[in-house]
């Protein structure tokens, strides 16, 4: 009799698992299996539609400086096979039955975030991306929702996600350009709206690349008077068509002069090593700095405090993206303003050469794969 019995629970487990994984997503990605590797095809299975969840066909994925150093381990060590990916563009394909935020057929995008445990102050707050439990990144997190499996990214054929971490793209929507404001957009986005930037403010945009650009865009549309600083003369004419009133590259020492206690604002994009105290002491006596720029560990630059406190209520704070709301918000407002990053569409083939450039700073200004070039 027992036999019998664990044979029927074992039986029953059986099914169990098996309905389970025929319910499980089948995708196809791009993918690492370690740090100094190259994109190969990837076949993986991603969690189940939930009653709350959306099944995304991605269109569009946008290379983030992130990705890289996410991949390459230059952060943290990373799980393999590691699909990266997290500026998503795309259309909705299946929904959940409790699902009201989308429907088939609308456009639907996903950014850094893919879940957090709102409950905590900052949830609460809308600000899910300092969720006290750890938020759930869109690729290399434990999604604790979801046995903890290891979430990849979006340089895939499909994502599923819960309609409250997906953003309603506007059918108006250049689709092409669309995915890197899910985050290089937010990330910009959200400083420049907590400093409170005005009209005619003179503010500065340190580092002009896939976020620098788009720092200019949202600067200008609301009337600063924007510098722009990088090191290449490559870039200038771009920045100052861009709407930018003056641009510095910081390798002429005499570009740099008179600069002191010149701004309200200045936001550092810079993913390199780099002195943050020169740029502190061109802010005005209450002026504030943010920074959004991560360089990988080994490069990250440091504040000598002491210095710090001898520069006189100047501001330095750090920003991480924005919340859901938040990147909703900005989403509407790039749009009905037609703000959008400089793209290169790219197969999906060429990732790594992609790669190679944005390391090496020969990028104007963001890559996007078509993910229907996925083989």
């Amino acid at each position: 009799m027992k036999r019998t019995f664990s044979l029927v629970i074992l039986f029953v487990a059986v099914l169990f698992t098996s309905a389970f994984a025929q319910n499980r997503v089948p995708s196809k990605g791009m993918a690492k299996s370690a740090p100094d590797g190259h994109f190969h095809s990837y076949e993986f299975t991603r969690h189940a539609v939930g009653d709350n969840d959306i099944l995304i066909d991605i269109l569009y994925a946008g290379i983030c400086h992130s990705d890289i150093h996410m991949v390459n381990g230059d952060w943290a060590e990373a799980s393999y096979p590691f699909v990266p990916g997290h500026e998503i563009a795309g259309r909705v394909t299946k929904v959940g039955k409790n699902v009201t935020k989308f429907k088939v057929g609308d456009y639907a995008g996903i950014g850094c975030i893919i879940n957090s445990c709102g409950e905590c102050s900052y949830c609460k707050k809308g600000l899910e991306q300092y969720c006290e439990k750890g938020m759930v990144g869109t690729y290399n997190t434990p999604d604790y929702f979801h046995n903890n499996e290891i979430t990849q990214g979006g340089y895939a054929n499909n994502y599923v996600v819960s309609e409250k971490f997906a953003l309603k793209i506007p059918k108006t929507a250049d689709m092409k350009r669309v995915a890197p404001l899910l985050c290089a957009g937010v990330t910009t986005y959200s400083p420049i709206h907590f400093s409170k930037v005005k009209k005619n403010d003179s503010v500065a945009v340190a580092g002009y690349g896939g976020l620098g650009h788009l720092a200019v865009q949202y600067l200008v549309k609301l009337g600063a008077k924007v510098t722009v600083f990088d090191i290449t003369e490559d870039k200038r004419q771009d920045a100052l068509k861009m709407g930018a009133v003056k641009y510095v590259n910081v390798r002429n020492e005499n570009e740099l002069n008179g600069l002191k206690d010149n701004f309200t604002f200045i936001i550092s994009t810079i993913p390199a090593k780099y002195d943050p105290l020169m740029y502190v002491n061109m802010l005005k006596m209450g002026g504030e700095m943010a920074i959004v720029g991560m360089p990988a560990l080994e490069n990250t630059p440091t504040i000598n405090t002491t210095m710090l406190a001898m520069s006189g209520h100047r501001k330095v704070y750090g920003s991480l993206i924005g919340g859901i709301k938040e990147t909703q918000e900005m989403l509407d407002y790039s749009i009905k303003n037609n703000i959008y990053p400089l793209v290169e569409i790219i197969p999906a083939t060429e990732i790594d050469n992609a790669y190679r450039n944005v390391i090496d700073g020969k990028v104007k200004f963001r890559y996007v794969i078509d993910m229907s070039t996925l083989k």
